[in-house]
C-alpha cells in the first residue's frame, strides 16, 4: 500500500514538472477571471436576500437615511438628501434652483434680491430697507 503512494506522488511530481510554466500560469489566469470562486465572493452570495454594504442605498432601504450623519431624510436617485435645503433636488427630487438662488424651506428663492432671504436663508434685511446683491441696503 505504502509503494503505491509513493509511486502516486513521484507520477504526480513529475506531471506537474513536465507542464511548461508559461501554459499553467495563463490557464491560472483565465480560470480566475473565468469564474471567481466562492471565496472570493464571501459566504453571503450564498444568501440573494441578504445586500452588502456597497448596495444599501435609500431606495432598497429608505431608513439609511434617518441615521446619524446623513444629509438628509429624502431619497433621490439612491442619495439621502434634504428637499427642503438641498439646490439639487429642492422641494422634491430633481427640481433644480437657477444661479443665484439657494432653496430655502423647500423654494428656490433669489437670495441676491430678496428681502426675507438676502444673502442666504432667513436673513431678513430690517424693515424699510431693502436686498440688492445679497446685502440689505446696499448703496
Amino acid at each position: 500500500m505504502r509503494f503505491f503512494f509513493v509511486v502516486a506522488c513521484a507520477m504526480a511530481l513529475t506531471t506537474s514538472l513536465a507542464l511548461p510554466v508559461s501554459f499553467a500560469e495563463s490557464d491560472e489566469r483565465s480560470t480566475a477571471a473565468a469564474a471567481p470562486s466562492l471565496l472570493s465572493r464571501g459566504i453571503y452570495s450564498l444568501f440573494p436576500q441578504y445586500h452588502a454594504r456597497g448596495s444599501m442605498t435609500c431606495d432598497n432601504v429608505p431608513r439609511v437615511c434617518r441615521a446619524n450623519g446623513i444629509p438628509g431624510p429624502d431619497c433621490c436617485k439612491k442619495q439621502c438628501v434634504n428637499v427642503m435645503t438641498d439646490n439639487q433636488n429642492c422641494g422634491q427630487c430633481g427640481k433644480k434652483c437657477r444661479f443665484g438662488q439657494a432653496c430655502c424651506g423647500g423654494s428656490c428663492v433669489n437670495v441676491m434680491y430678496d428681502p426675507k432671504n438676502c444673502g442666504g436663508c432667513n436673513k431678513r434685511c430690517k424693515k424699510g430697507s431693502f436686498c440688492q446683491y445679497g446685502m440689505c441696503s446696499y448703496a
